[in-house]
């Protein structure tokens, strides 16, 4: 073998660069006709991180949402409750941040090549020069032209958005940069980078069909266009670029106010609106799913490994592959006791969090009127509490298990659930999450098994996001609860209790409808709620400028002891004694955590991009 590879070689040491006359595509060709064109955009959509299952673990709640054992701490999330977001960076140590920046990055098919640094500025760059080349295409149905533009338009803003939420307002790069030029773009203020991605959004919508299935284009790929850019995904992102543009931190570093900016909230409540009215008068392809299939929305069982997300999910990053996320990240959720993947991380819901989680008749659990009792902490609460969260006595294993008492979670202190001098084996906090993940996956009822084709994604923008975000917008751009869009009849709490009807919670009562600020702590409540677990709180806590406030700094456990005999089958009715809330997290914030810091190589490249404050 080696003589022959020798021989082949030296054969071909002179030519080996040499190429036959067709590989070369002619800029012309690229762009010329729809085929090509959308060829060279395809490439755009394999830039879309997953950030669930970008590795074998992935840390992405990284508000006072979740804590991860101590023993875990090269995961981001770890490094933010410690302060240091230089994690995010792998030259800082960060490799689990996975999402956010990885050593190196390929728009490919390979999850671990995925990350929002390199392959959004790739991406962006790639867009630039498709819209660079537009009047190339010429050989393409008006239809087909608009297709193109729309998608280049979106993909630009979306990338532009998702890195300036992190890092404040960036040079909003609209043109194809010259490689023999000094880079010497500024940093813009955050509203003004949005108001250039509010226009590429705007375009994009106008110029994208709602369902690509009832294009003509789209009849090649027809029944598989679910994940490409369509109207609805734009005026989705063109409403939350415009609300985190109005949000509280980002008008202070525009114009030094720490409240809302209502023209940018009407903008956003307005872009909502004409959302909300597609899909509620039918003309879409997206619904809520109804709360007795809430869990497809994030995960499919026996399907043929299909992308979840139902009908709900708007905006979802491609599949990379299969039993990935299964494989390890849903083990992470529950205790070694039951968990295959024993020696991996754990991420745990904290109890002050789980505490968001009202009554079913709508109203906080420190409501002097909510009937929320500590003897019974189980008992009336929101429906979404029993659909997200495991607590104590609740059946866990479905099949067989040896002693039969551990098929119940034993949550209460000192439970065998419960972390003890191994920080990685169990729930630090008398809780465990079983939202994203159906019950299955436990080593006893194998649910992680290939064969049972469990396949887990957070889809980026949902549908009950948008009416959340319209609640929002709506009361600080409209003139609180009752203020709404003058494009659609759903006032700001009206599009609350969309969101609390499908899940059977009583509708937001008058004691928070007087004020804004009233009505706003029921917002942010109930965006905790439905919206738990799947990255959002992180950058709801900074934008509401919240982030370095006190009760959102600590993360608690809850202990209790049970009292009586336990009833496996109805665990709400259990009684505990002694129910105490212990803070086992205080995290150390300041005004500089607002915004992640840049990476040094790149704000050293010229004086007019500047690092962060405080960085």
């Amino acid at each position: 073998m080696l003589a022959v590879l020798l021989v082949l070689f030296s054969a071909s040491c002179t030519d080996y660069l040499d190429k036959a006359p067709e590989s070369t595509v002619s800029g012309d060709d690229a762009f010329k006709n729809f085929k090509n064109f959308q060829g060279f955009t395809e490439e755009l959509y394999n830039c879309i991180p997953d950030f669930v299952n970008r590795y074998w673990t992935n840390s992405f709640n990284w508000g006072e949402d979740e804590i991860i054992s101590e023993i875990c701490n090269w995961h981001f999330g770890y490094k933010v409750d410690q302060g240091d977001f230089w994690g995010w960076q792998t030259e800082f140590d960060g490799w689990q941040s996975g999402w956010l920046n990885i050593n190196s990055a390929a728009p490919d098919g390979n999850r671990f090549n995925k990350d929002l640094w390199k392959n959004g500025w790739y991406a962006i760059n790639k867009a630039n020069l498709g819209i660079a080349n537009l009047d190339k295409l010429t050989e393409a149905t008006q239809e087909e032209k608009d297709l193109i533009a729309g998608q280049l338009y979106f993909f630009r803003a979306w990338f532009q958005f998702e890195l300036m939420q992190y890092f404040g307002g960036l040079p909003y790069i609209d043109q194809v940069l010259p490689s023999d030029q000094k880079l010497t773009l500024p940093r813009p203020h955050y509203q003004e980078c949005a108001a250039k991605a509010e226009a590429d959004f705007r375009k994009a919508a106008d110029l994208l069909p709602i369902n690509w299935d009832n294009t003509t284009a789209g009849k090649a790929t027809l029944g598989n266009n679910d994940l490409r850019i369509n109207k609805i995904m734009a005026l989705g992102y063109l409403g939350k670029n415009d609300l985190w543009a109005a949000s509280p931190l980002m008008n202070l570093e525009s114009t030094g106010s720490r409240t809302y900016n209502a023209d940018w909230a009407k903008k956003a409540a307005d872009a909502f609106a004409e959302l909300l009215n597609l899909v509620e008068s039918g003309q879409t392809q997206y619904s809520l799913v109804d709360f007795a299939n809430y869990g497809s929305i994030f995960y499919t069982t026996n399907q043929g490994w299909k992308i979840p997300g139902s009908t709900e999910a708007i905006f979802r990053s491609p599949r990379y592959g299969t039993n990935i996320s299964i494989w390890r990240q849903a083990a992470s959720y529950l205790p070694k006791l039951i968990s295959i993947q024993g020696d991996g991380p754990r991420f745990i819901p904290t109890a002050n969090y789980v505490n968001y989680y009202g009554m079913a008749n709508g109203l906080p659990l420190d409501d002097p009127n909510s009937g929320f009792d500590k003897t019974h902490p189980w008992k009336g609460r929101d429906p979404r509490f029993y659909n997200d969260i495991i607590y104590d006595g609740e059946k866990v294993v479905q099949g067989s298990i040896s002693p039969d008492a551990n098929r119940y979670a034993q949550l209460y202190t000192g439970g065998i659930y419960r972390s003890t001098a191994d920080v990685s084996s169990g729930s630090r906090t008398g809780y465990m999450l079983i939202k994203l993940v159906p019950r299955i996956c436990n080593d006893f009822d194998n649910g992680w098994s290939y064969g049972t084709a469990v396949y887990m994604i957070v889809p980026w923008l949902r549908l009950a996001d948008v009416y959340l975000m319209y609640a929002e917008a709506a009361a600080n751009g409209y003139g609180g609860a009752t203020g709404k869009s003058p494009a659609y009849s759903k006032t700001a709490a009206d599009a609350i209790n969309v969101i609390r009807d499908r899940a059977g919670v009583a509708h937001v009562d008058g004691k928070f409808l007087g004020t804004t600020d009233a009505f706003m702590s029921e917002v942010r409540r109930e965006r905790a709620v439905e919206l738990s677990y799947e990255g959002h709180r992180f950058n709801d806590l900074r934008r509401w400028l919240l982030l370095t406030e006190y009760p959102y700094t600590i993360k608690t456990s809850q202990e209790f002891d049970r009292v009586g005999t336990q009833n496996n089958d109805d665990p709400t009715q259990n009684q505990v004694a002694n129910f105490r809330e212990v803070t086992i997290l205080s995290r150390n914030f300041s005004d500089k955590h607002y915004w992640l810091p840049l990476k040094k190589a790149d704000v050293s490249m010229y004086s007019g991009f500047q690092q962060n404050p405080g960085w």
